[in-house]
């Protein structure tokens, strides 16, 4: 009786351990498992971290020089900001070809020549500058979107093949919080480019790729493919099937997630054009240092947000809502308090704080919403909506900031206030995200 009691619980424990999604590294080529973070690990989330980083160069790097662009090339403030526009635009459109191409064949396959045309494109964007040449710079920046299409959008499908459990979502929280950081340094970096020459941001873009590209190169290990790759007509079917069965929180998700986007690069955007005039007039590095401070409240809470959710769905719906709560009371404090800069610039990092809060859970939710075959595609579609909506930013902003500020701010808190009513009414999820 005692031996047969024993082997019962003997074999419930070792089934309990089978279950356990971080109990130990795959040695299959398999996902591999949240276990201690060994060294291998670090270096991997390292390299991973370098893709979405040299993603957010090729917009925030360049918001300081915006105004130095105008008094070289003789452009108005919206030719200016197209910029910044048709980068992410070309990116939004050219995000979900990407990631049937990374379903298809491989992420790496895409990743790596989406860094070489990215870099490339940077240095065709320099020369553009050089020869004083408005068409062929804004020409370079549409083909360093098609490069940004394949970069951090199938980064996100990356780690959903390589991590489970608690380890995925570290990883993706640490993905937002990589993106952030580019943020916050890329202003300065920006800024302290121009001090040799204005357009030299732009012959820093194949630095930057050649680092990233080498760290995928050797350091990352893609899992082996279990399954053949789908055909066009039977991929395009199950992602319409996987849209329609989970449109209600899907698709709010997209939406909270190019809102959360729009609002930052817009507002990135505004702060940047009234730092340089009176009674403000700060430029250069100082002005990349200011623009830096709400982003580095975003990138903290980022990384701890992503580490700490797990995979708890009610978790992850309750801090949804408190950061878009956040954002949308500090954005409407704004349009009362947006000539008092300290304050002002106060709103606006708390504002970010709420936008780390909602990022790395949508990111989680999402990735974990579809298996491995179809996970390209629909972070794909995440991504590229969430690039249209930094490509509104900066050109909406500019059409509203030439009627008022007060304009501005009323339309962002109010858009954060309907983006909070979808969510606490369609985004439910029960228990742990798949």
């Amino acid at each position: 009786m005692e031996k047969t009691k024993s082997r019962r619980l003997q074999i419930t424990f070792e089934s309990l351990i089978d279950q356990e999604p971080e109990a130990a590294a795959d040695q299959t080529g398999k996902k591999k498992q949240a276990g201690g973070a060994s060294k291998g690990r670090v270096w991997e989330f390292i390299a991973i971290a370098t893709i979405p980083m040299v993603l957010v160069l090729g917009n925030s790097m360049l918001i300081p020089i915006l105004p130095d662009m105008v008094a070289e090339l003789g452009i108005s403030d919206f030719q200016s900001s197209l910029v910044i526009t048709l980068f992410s635009v070309t990116a939004g459109l050219f995000i979900p070809v990407s990631g049937f191409l990374s379903d298809r064949f491989s992420r790496k396959a895409v990743i790596i020549p989406s860094l070489i045309l990215y870099g490339a494109a940077g240095v065709l964007a320099g020369f553009g500058a050089i020869w004083n040449s408005y068409g062929i710079l804004i020409g370079a920046r549409a083909l360093q979107g098609m490069g940004a299409a394949g970069t951090a959008p199938i980064a996100m499908a990356l780690v959903g093949d390589l991590y489970d459990g608690a380890t995925e979502s570290k990883a993706l929280g640490l993905t937002e919080a990589s993106n952030g950081t580019g943020k916050v340094l890329s202003p300065i970096i920006g800024a302290a480019l121009a001090l040799i020459v204005w357009y030299a941001a732009f012959f820093a873009f194949p630095v930057f790729c050649t680092i990233s590209l080498l760290a995928v190169l050797f350091i990352l290990k893609e899992p082996a493919r279990e399954e053949k790759p789908p055909r066009l007509a039977q991929y395009i079917h199950t992602t319409l099937s996987i849209l329609k069965e989970k449109a209600r929180w899907l698709i709010t998700s997209f939406f909270a997630g190019a809102l959360a986007l729009f609002i930052l690069f817009g507002v990135l955007f505004y702060l940047s054009q009234i730092l340089e005039k009176p009674p403000y007039s700060i430029d250069g590095i100082l002005k990349g240092l200011v623009l830096a401070i709400p982003l580095l409240g975003m990138v903290i809470t980022s990384y701890t947000t992503g580490a700490f959710i797990k995979k708890d769905g009610k978790l992850m719906r309750r801090l949804m809502l408190t950061g878009l709560s956040l954002m949308t009371v500090c954005l409407a404090a704004a349009i009362f308090l947006n000539t008092y800069l300290y304050l002002f610039i106060g709103l606006l990092t708390l504002s970010s704080i709420g936008t780390g809060l909602v990022l790395p859970c949508l990111n989680t939710m999402i990735t974990g919403s579809v298996q491995k075959g179809e996970r390209g595609m629909i972070t794909s579609l995440y991504s590229s909506l969430r690039f249209l909506g930094v490509a509104a930013g900066p050109p909406l902003f500019e059409l509203m900031m030439n009627r008022s500020s007060v304009l501005v701010f009323i339309t962002v808190s109010s858009l954060a206030f309907v983006t909070l009513g979808l969510v606490f009414f369609l985004i439910r999820p029960e228990g742990e995200i798949a």
